[in-house]
């Protein structure tokens, strides 16, 4: 990271991103009582975060809690429209973690499409008719293993005490067994929160065309149902963390949920998932150096019982950070609230 947002991020810029990982939309007198800092100190703090883009706090749909599926794409092309194609994925809404990998040669990316005809038309009408497009690889995610926030960053994991994480954690809430659907409005909503996961409900009502109150209301029960969650996303170079890569592990089936779950225990991990195809886990990992990426894969991931083979892709440039396009390796600011549905295409 570049020296002066390092000499700029303090012990205290730490404690409020570890406070908000906690509890993401808490408020800042809260969070500043807890950390025995002043309500505007918190919030000057968080505002010269995010306008820094240093950290953003999304609201992350889980499609599994509506019956729907998350894809994995990989797609080679021609090197000179890598740009081209990555732009036009990332300006969707249902396309999220866009990045360059393969010497520049190849687009990652999760495809998050609420409905089979939004998936089709880009997998099997726009891509292909792509002439750059050499290839395009699809793996549905099966399972995850990773949970939003609960991946914590090694950088911060002494920011906090525990008295300080027991005080900010939320008391468990008992969600009831099975589909939840959405109600009117609720795609507005989920839309706004993607762009920014502590939007008032004042802000949230205007996006939706509803009253506060109603998107208050809306907002918990699709929190308290599992339908969404809040994630900070944060700048890894900003960090110290300079080096990401994709990871393609081929696995021997019974020992997929074993490695799953050691996989998401490991800090260097941002996402974990056993996906379909030929390399049945994907795994998303950040750290401090080429070195350390060399480290971690051969003596973590290789050591594991069951691993049989594994591709290790570097990141070359993260284009999109979920619903965040990223500008030289920083978030962007967020963008202002509209009313409605954004256009997806």
């Amino acid at each position: 990271m570049t020296s002066a947002l390092s000499d700029r991020l303090n012990e205290d810029d730490l404690r409020i991103i570890g406070a908000l990982q906690i509890a993401p939309r808490e408020g800042f007198a809260r969070i500043g009582e807890v950390l025995g800092l002043s309500e505007a100190t918190v919030a000057r703090r968080y505002r010269r975060l995010r306008q820094d883009g240093v950290l953003q706090v999304v609201g992350v749909v889980d499609t599994a809690a509506l019956g729907q599926s998350e894809w994995i794409i990989r797609v080679q092309c021609r090197p000179d429209a890598t740009k081209a194609i990555s732009d036009a994925l990332a300006g969707r809404d249902d396309v999220s973690w866009v990045s360059l990998n393969g010497a520049g040669s190849e687009i990652t990316c999760a495809l998050r499409s609420r409905s089979q005809q939004d998936r089709e038309q880009l997998l099997v009408e726009l891509l292909p008719r792509v002439s750059s497009v050499l290839r395009i690889e699809a793996a549905v995610a099966l399972h995850v293993f990773t949970r939003g926030c609960s991946q914590e960053w090694t950088f911060l994991h002494d920011a906090l005490t525990d008295a300080e994480r027991l005080a900010l954690t939320p008391a468990p809430v008992l969600t009831e067994a099975g589909g939840v659907r959405l109600q009117p409005h609720d795609e507005s909503i989920l839309l706004a929160l993607a762009d920014d996961g502590r939007a008032s409900h004042v802000s949230l009502a205007t996006a939706a065309g509803v009253t506060p109150a109603r998107a208050g209301r809306r907002v918990k029960a699709l929190l308290e149902a599992g339908v969404v969650h809040l994630d900070v996303e944060l700048s890894r170079v900003a960090l110290g963390f300079t080096t990401r890569a994709n990871l393609w592990l081929q696995v021997a089936p019974s020992a997929v949920r074993t490695v799953g779950k050691s996989l998401a225990h490991m800090s260097e991990v941002a996402f974990a998932a056993g996906v379909s195809g030929l390399y049945n886990m994907h795994a998303v990992v950040n750290c401090r150096s080429l070195e350390d990426l060399f480290t971690f894969v051969t003596d973590h991931v290789g050591s594991l019982e069951g691993v049989q083979h594994v591709e290790v892709s570097p990141v070359l440039r993260q284009v999109k950070q979920f619903s965040t396009l990223m500008k030289d390796e920083m978030l962007t600011a967020a963008k202002p609230l509209a009313t409605g549905r954004r256009n997806a295409g």
